[in-house]
């Protein structure tokens, strides 16, 4: 008998998601047109990852010649790149151990890009100012975020720890819970009112886990994904009241802080709205925040680099929390690199500044061209309803699917949303991802796509899922 075959349980028991089925698909029909193969598409539009480069939206020119430059310092010694460039180059270099990107750094990151780091949240939150101490870097933010999953969850515990998470929710995050022998404690946003969160709905989740668990954090993404809402100020302080009464640590996912999109509610950082609710919350509610990288316009999924910054945490646990963050390697050179350009970009005056700041203006032009065309293709398309999409990467429209395709789908043994992405795939070649990834209420149906593309993409994206959504509903009617 193989040794694997006494796995931990709570790794056997991790279910396989809806999307690796569709990710073969998406694989063998690229195969497919690469063969030659006829299809009524000449190749595959994949939205159903929040990576604007694969949807071919362009790096930011002064990240990437940063980045070219560290990696192959010879760049420097030409009259190619931009003397600001050089300059921020040779800094990033100083820092490394051997001046060389390739050679280990400190476990918690770059002690000087730490330092920018906590510049930069204290300058976001009006002063609040932020601890380089209580700040670690991780290779992205699921990273950091299982790393204090790994503090909080006892599994050996009766009964085991749970954590409330929001649900629709990015599907790694469950999974994360769920592989350390914790419980998800779902609670559900209200779609009717654009996806908010309900304080009462936090009520019920709490008392929903008597008897189950213990519940001891609540998870919390602002702006959401893939809902696009963004929390009010209000809100938040129900939220901080809530998790400092019942005794919850608070993760507060913040990675879309730099997307936003609509014009009534500005993103505030929660560690923002507690320093603002005073004593005794302000200096004792314990809570962890999350950024990085790969989200926002920076964009640098494949860089792998996002940081967490712990508040109020007392010193005998937080020593402990480093001897665990210490069993990591250093996070990826090139992801701490990302993170300090993201936090110091080019400032006035400088020769970058103008071309960065144009190319920022450009993306958020694009973005904000593509929440108003998407809400205004799929409201009017029968069977589609959007909610306003305020921030973040993503659009998650409701599907009202006809009775006969949703017993369609529970004849060949796919959750319904599932099969409408399945068949959208094979006839249009659009690969965006079903709701039932996220968690959905019973009976409700959602598909959830990116909109960080360029403006031609979403164009012909829409196109092409009219066009087959149209004829969906005509074939199930």
């Amino acid at each position: 008998m193989s040794v694997l075959q006494e796995i931990n349980i709570n790794v056997k028991n991790m279910r396989e998601t809806e999307m690796t089925a569709l990710e073969r698909q998406a694989n063998l029909i690229k195969e497919m047109l690469r063969q030659g193969v006829k299809k009524p598409y000449k190749y595959v539009i994949n939205v159903s990852w929040g990576d604007p480069h694969s949807t071919g939206v362009k790096p930011l020119t002064f990240v990437r010649q940063v980045l070219a430059a560290c990696f192959y310092p010879q760049l420097m010694d030409g009259n190619k790149l931009p003397v600001d460039v050089k300059q921020r180059a040779r800094e990033l270099l100083h820092w490394c151990e051997g001046g060389c990107v390739g050679s280990y750094t400190h476990t918690p990151g770059l002690t000087e890009v730490i330092h920018s780091i906590a510049h930069f949240i204290t300058q976001r939150d009006g002063g609040v100012p932020a601890d380089p101490e209580n700040i670690w870097i991780h290779s992205g933010s699921q990273w950091s975020l299982t790393n204090m999953l790994r503090v909080l969850v006892n599994s050996d515990g009766s009964p085991r720890s749970g954590v409330l998470m929001p649900v629709p929710c990015y599907s790694t995050s469950h999974v994360s819970v769920e592989a350390l022998g914790g419980v998800v404690v779902p609670y559900f946003l209200d779609e009717e009112h654009g996806w908010e969160l309900q304080i009462e709905e936090l009520h019920r989740a709490l008392e929903s886990a008597e008897g189950v668990c213990k519940p001891v954090a609540l998870y919390i993404i602002n702006p959401g994904n893939p809902t696009g809402h963004i929390q009010s100020r209000k809100s938040m302080e129900e939220v901080l009241r809530f998790v400092w009464e019942k005794k919850l640590f608070l993760l507060a996912d913040e990675v879309y802080q730099g997307c936003v999109y609509g014009e009534k509610t500005p993103f505030v950082s929660y560690k923002k709205v507690l320093s603002n609710m005073g004593p005794p919350l302000s200096d004792m509610l314990e809570l962890a925040s999350f950024h990085s990288a790969s989200k926002g316009f920076l964009g640098e999924c494949g860089l792998r680099g996002g940081y967490v910054e712990l508040v109020n945490i007392e010193p005998d646990v937080l020593k402990h929390i480093y001897m665990l963050f210490h069993m990591d390697a250093c996070p990826p050179v090139a992801g701490q690199i990302a993170l300090e350009l993201m936090v110091d970009p080019p400032k006035p005056g400088e020769p970058s500044y103008t071309l960065y700041t144009n190319e920022i203006r450009h993306i958020q032009s694009t973005l904000l061209h593509n929440v108003k065309k998407v809400e205004k293709v799929l409201n009017r398309l029968p069977g589609f309803s959007c909610q306003p999409v305020e921030g973040g990467a993503f659009a998650f429209p409701r599907l009202h699917l006809p009775p006969k395709a949703i017993q369609k789908a529970k004849e060949v043994g796919m959750k319904p949303d599932t099969f409408y992405c399945v068949r959208l795939l094979e006839d249009e070649g659009v690969f965006v991802s079903p709701g039932c990834e996220y968690g959905q209420k019973e009976g409700t149906y959602h598909i959830r796509f990116c909109i960080m593309t360029t403006v031609d993409t979403m164009k012909e994206l829409l196109r092409r899922l009219s066009s087959f959504h149209l004829q969906f509903m005509k074939d199930f009617s």
